[in-house]
């Protein structure tokens, strides 16, 4: 028999001698409030040996793998709890006026963590003005007893920027922030944050959401030179806000693909004249979406722009004969995909819209009539060059089929102009030359 095992044989004599063989009690652990609590919260562990032979109790706690006791308490609180506490803990008791003991409890686990609000968006980011959308914020492994605040981020000249409470926060306490029918206005990058009730819990910011809403006749719109959506790099690119009646007191900002939001003067490569924003030499980085924003901080004619090096480019071409740069109506679109700095007239690519196809095998595709069911991402594929970048067509308004009808009309027969001149100047002369035959 080893050393080590006499104490144990010799109490279990002892035991067996004062009559009280019976089986050891099991003591029991308990977490409140929660297994699962967020730092900076109040935690308490109990430890309860239900045994009526035994009138009070010594109580040893430990922690993981630690052969030391950390409390002889039967409750031991966290008034504070931090991630460092964390961990398995157990307890086991001993007789205060006695020999006996427990069994060993099981393991409970404490897990601690830094409360984080997750921000998300139903049904999209980008909208036609009118359309509803709900801004939805999530603790990590927590849904209840917290109360939510909504932001918007505005530009600072700092390192970072501010953000600014929406005068209408306290709709959003259940989480969700609901706009029944969103405005121009309503474009902007949100953040959420919330607070624990009755603690002094709170999470930071959230990440950021930005809403684009789009609309039939924004104040201003945002004119981009070379007048696409998709550019390369190393190129010049101008923005311009022109409004109906000025383009005074206007500013370009982004949101870029990495989160920032910036205004011109901030960009790389960029400097802002008036309401124009030109950035000398494009970069990957310069992909996002830009916007036009007053000198009163309202946000109008949100546009996604990507800047990409040699790959498959899709390029969106609308026929300036029906475009309105003021009202955003158009009638057609032709589109087809690129390659580097110049058009690859016998690329033969696959093209998609939301994640369907919807023309396989063709060098271009053309919505001859624009409607609201074309609005979505498109992008195309091809077998060796790869996928394109996604390009959103933001239908915001459209005419009536006899308006369309009018101006395809118009628009072919200023086409055929020349073609009539022709013919009527050959008729002419043909007469002339039978009036002056001789007889």
């Amino acid at each position: 028999m080893e050393l080590s095992q006499l104490p144990l044989l010799l109490l279990l004599i002892s035991n067996f001698q004062s009559g009280h063989t019976q089986e050891r009690p099991k003591p029991k652990v308990t977490i409140k409030p929660d297994h699962h609590v967020f730092r900076g919260e109040t935690v308490t562990l109990r430890c309860d040996i239900y045994d009526g032979g035994v009138t009070s109790w010594r109580y040893n706690w430990y922690k993981d793998s630690s052969a030391s006791v950390f409390s002889e308490r039967q409750e031991h609180t966290f008034r504070s709890v931090t991630e460092s506490d964390a961990g398995k803990y157990f307890c086991y008791g001993t007789e205060t006026e006695g020999s006996r003991w427990s069994q060993h409890s099981d393991e409970v686990t404490l897990t601690v963590s830094v409360p984080r609000a997750d921000l998300s968006v139903s049904p999209q980011k980008w909208l036609t003005e009118g359309d509803p959308v709900t801004l939805i914020c999530e603790i990590n492994g927590s849904s209840t007893g917290w109360t939510f605040s909504w932001f918007t981020e505005t530009f600072s000249s700092g390192s970072r920027n501010d953000y600014e409470l929406l005068s209408d926060s306290s709709r959003g306490a259940g989480g969700k922030y609901t706009v029944s029918s969103a405005d121009l206005n309503h474009t902007g990058v949100y953040v959420c944050s919330a607070e624990r009730d009755k603690t002094a819990v709170y999470t930071p910011y959230s990440n950021t959401q930005p809403l684009w809403v789009t609309g039939v006749s924004p104040p201003v719109s945002l004119i981009i030179s070379p007048s696409r959506t998709q550019h390369f790099t190393s190129v010049s690119l101008s923005l311009s806000c022109e409004d109906q009646s000025n383009s005074d007191g206007w500013t370009v900002r982004r949101y870029t693909d990495s989160g920032r939001l910036e205004d011109c003067s901030s960009f790389l490569r960029g400097s802002q004249t008036g309401s124009t924003c030109t950035i000398r030499s494009t970069s990957s980085s310069d992909t996002g979406v830009y916007w036009c924003q007053s000198e009163s901080g309202e946000n109008y004619h949100p546009v996604n722009i990507t800047v990409h090096c040699e790959s498959v480019f899709l390029f969106l071409f609308i026929s300036l004969t029906v475009y309105n740069q003021y009202t955003g109506l158009l009638n057609k679109s032709r589109i087809y995909c690129s390659v580097t700095y110049t058009t690859v007239s016998n690329l033969r690519a696959d093209f998609y819209k939301d994640g369907s196809l919807i023309q396989n095998q063709t060098t271009e595709m053309i919505i001859p009539t624009v409607s609201k069911s074309h609005e979505g991402f498109y992008y195309c594929k091809h077998p060796d060059r790869g996928e394109s970048p996604k390009s959103w067509i933001s239908v915001r308004g459209s005419h009536s089929d006899s308006q369309i009808s009018v101006l395809h009309i118009l628009s072919s027969a200023l086409a055929a102009c020349p073609y009539l001149i022709v013919t009527v100047v050959l008729i002419y002369k043909c007469c002339r030359m039978r009036g002056k035959t001789p007889e």
